[in-house]
């Protein structure tokens, strides 16, 4: 069996295209959405639509604002436009259309926090499937799925405003992790919370962990616990007991899947 695993692909659809080369399943965890480009200000859909003074504005409050400074500064840069929300949903339809149609059979995605997970069912065709807060058996394999990554405790899910990351509470996060059990592969978009594995050398911030992730692969013991959403991490993998815990790579930079073989 050969499995290729990618996340973060952030609108590289033709590189997704070649990700389902060769293999028997594709595995996408997240974050298929290019929102805002840090490498290119006129890229993503926040240069496109704001212009790239917005967009290296936004990268720079991401990196040195305090908290609460991002979103209030997204807020008043969107209010700039009529109908933000429109404009978002309408580009994120186009970005998913490109995206999903370009999936092979079987493939397995589930969203990362730069996704909106409601719109998918119109993008999803036969041959992918979703299976947040799921067990799947592949080619033999029990593979838990949880996407998302969390807000922390006692921080309410955001309602509200033109464009709401996929940030689950960290009681809806906790209750999908908690229907994750007897499982031989961990695949989530968050981390586990290990230091190094969820702190981004380049942005210098420790980025969300999935909370409950840890204690599970204690308790489930998984062969290994792949995930994504840290793009620059201090390490790019680390091993807890038996089970070694991977950073399937920031695709959209490296165009190149992880490999599973058993």
């Amino acid at each position: 069996m050969r499995v290729h695993v990618v996340s973060d692909v952030h609108g590289e659809v033709d590189a997704l295209a070649r990700a389902g080369e060769g293999c028997d399943a594709l595995i996408v965890l997240g974050d298929l959405i290019d929102f805002v480009d840090y490498r290119d200000p006129e890229g993503g859909i926040l240069g496109r639509v704001l212009g790239p003074e917005v967009s290296r504005e936004f990268g720079r409050v991401r990196r040195s604002g305090g908290p609460g400074a991002l979103r209030a500064f997204a807020e008043r840069a969107w209010s700039r436009i009529p109908d933000p929300g429109a404009v978002i949903t309408e580009a994120v339809h186009e970005q998913y259309a490109r995206m999903f149609a370009v999936l092979p059979d079987p493939t397995y995605a589930i969203p990362g926090n730069v996704d909106n997970p409601d719109l998918w069912p119109a993008h999803v065709r036969p041959g992918t499937r979703v299976p947040d807060g799921e067990v799947v058996e592949i080619g033999g394999l029990r593979v838990g799925f949880v996407g998302g990554v969390p807000l922390p405790p006692g921080f309410p899910a955001r309602k509200g405003g033109p464009w709401r990351p996929h940030l689950p509470s960290s009681e809806d996060y906790l209750a999908a992790v908690a229907t994750i059990t007897d499982i031989d592969l961990l695949c989530t978009h968050a981390p586990p919370e290990i230091p190094e594995l969820h702190y981004d050398v380049v942005t210098k911030r420790r980025e969300l962990g999935g909370q409950g992730l840890l204690a599970l692969i204690d308790a489930e013991r998984p062969r290994a616990a792949l995930f994504g959403h840290v793009h620059q991490p201090l390490a790019a993998r680390a091993r807890r007991g038996r089970t070694e815990c991977v950073n399937v790579g920031y695709f959209r930079r490296t165009g190149e899947p992880y490999v599973l073989r058993w």
